[in-house]
């Protein structure tokens, strides 16, 4: 149960505040019906040929493009998706000139499909995919249409594999998005942390960025920084931003 008590303060919070940024991790998609990775049902607890860590590796990509395109497509895409309470309460403080950041663990797409224009994606996405030989850029059904015989999607124009813009195991995160997300929560006076265990690093190590005046943590679960927040309501962050933000 939700404290009304813990729903007016971040109501206070959100209407004081200009400057709000959003962090979010999978939590955020769940309620769009797609699994996360580390709970009961998630992508890490199911049986595989190869452990799943194993499969969205980079090393495994280049030496076992079939299996891991096989997983790829059958367990981390969701093309049907569509955005949740939480994602449209974010684009409506956008819109609203409050929010002024989305920084996302996702790959879903889905803060954009909501309408979110300034988001930082810490792990690519999977709407934008680009082949290793020619560099050239496909979206996702461009990519999913490109498919051979193996399931392995092959660039029309050099026979190329199609990489999806994801960052796998073993590769860095993308400095320019690192930087812009940095700026965002320095920045910040107000930063909402929601949907996400804070464990993966270097994305979760984002939050010491932030010196506002309020940090607020959304998670069903309690995280290793609960202690440092100022408001932690352990719920589901799309039932939380309903009863924020109005969406009618």
């Amino acid at each position: 149960m939700i404290s009304m008590s813990d729903i007016q303060t971040l109501k206070d919070w959100i209407q004081e505040s200009d400057n709000i940024v959003f962090f979010g991790g999978a939590g955020v998609s769940t309620e769009s019906n797609i699994p996360d990775f580390r709970s009961d049902n998630g992508l890490y607890k199911k049986q595989y040929r190869y452990p799943a860590e194993q499969m969205i590796s980079h090393s495994f990509f280049v030496s076992n493009p079939k299996e891991f395109y096989e997983f790829y497509f059958n367990q981390m895409i969701f093309p049907d998706a569509k955005p949740n309470k939480a994602h449209l309460a974010l684009a409506k403080l956008e819109k609203m000139g409050k929010l002024k950041a989305v920084v996302t663990q996702n790959i879903d797409g889905l803060h954009q499909k909501a309408g979110s224009k300034n988001v930082f994606e810490l792990h690519g996405s999977v709407l934008k995919n680009t082949c290793v030989k020619c560099h050239s850029h496909y979206t996702l059904e461009e990519t999913m249409a490109s498919r051979n015989a193996d399931g392995i999607p092959v660039c029309p124009t050099c026979q190329g594999i199609i990489k999806p813009d994801v960052v796998l195991y073993e590769e860095g995160l993308d400095e320019a998005t690192i930087y812009g997300a940095v700026q965002a929560i320095e920045q910040a006076d107000l930063l909402i942390v929601g949907g996400t265990s804070l464990v993966v690093y270097p994305a979760a190590g984002l939050l010491q960025y932030f010196h506002g005046k309020h940090l607020v943590l959304i998670n069903r679960d309690a995280t290793s920084m609960d202690h440092q927040a100022d408001l932690v309501i352990h719920d589901s962050i799309g039932q939380v931003f309903s009863q924020v933000v109005d969406l009618d």
